[in-house]
């Protein structure tokens, strides 16, 4: 099995988010064993696509120049990072109501066409298929699915656009704020996850 495991939050020891991805990680290889990691953290930032990115993106891989696959060369190890995973595990914080801004850069770099999705006559098809995600998402006074929680409609919106459309949120109202029952509750809504995750298997 190979878990590609993404964290988001600017925080980094006190972070609620990467101690419950980092439960998450360790129950999947608890139950799995011989667990494949890969760590991907987005607090340091990610580059903004820009113009040269988009039209780097446009061109035809046959007619890209170097400048367009170096333009590129970040965005493709992403979308490997992804394409080689069975599980994804995201550490998506609520901040301002909505999703970190590394993470919506890491979403911008991962969404291509004719890569992780593409056009068809009846609509867009994914091509991520096959993945399961689970998405970590603690807040200060947020409820997840809250009519203010615009973070995980769209966090499983992007993640269906791209295939990926069997997607488990975790959610941890006032953990930020210290609300160990909270963290309880989240971390026994982990384990159980997890062992339906390893009995569908």
């Amino acid at each position: 099995m190979h878990v590609l495991e993404i964290n988001t939050s600017a925080k980094q020891d006190s972070s609620v988010s990467r101690r419950l991805v980092g439960d998450l990680v360790a129950a999947l290889q608890d139950r799995h064993g011989d667990v494949h990691v890969t760590r991907r953290d987005l607090a340091a930032g990610l580059p903004f696509i820009d113009e040269a990115w988009v039209g780097a993106n446009f061109t035809p891989d046959e007619e890209r120049t170097a400048s367009d696959r170096q333009t590129l060369a970040l965005s493709d190890e992403l979308v490997g990072e992804l394409e080689a995973a069975d599980i994804v595990v995201i550490g998506a914080p609520i901040y301002n109501f909505s999703i970190p801004a590394t993470l919506k850069a890491w979403i911008d770099m991962v969404a291509r066409a004719r890569k992780t999705f593409r056009y068809t006559d009846n609509g867009v098809e994914g091509l991520l298929k096959g993945k399961k995600a689970f998405v970590i998402t603690p807040s200060g006074g947020v409820p997840v699915g809250s009519p203010v929680d615009f973070a995980t409609p769209y966090l499983r919106h992007v993640l269906a656009f791209i295939g990926i459309t069997d997607v488990e949120i975790v959610g941890a109202a006032g953990a930020d704020r210290g609300n160990e029952e909270a963290l309880d509750n989240a971390r026994a809504r982990i384990a159980e996850l997890v062992h339906l995750e390893s009995q569908a298997a």
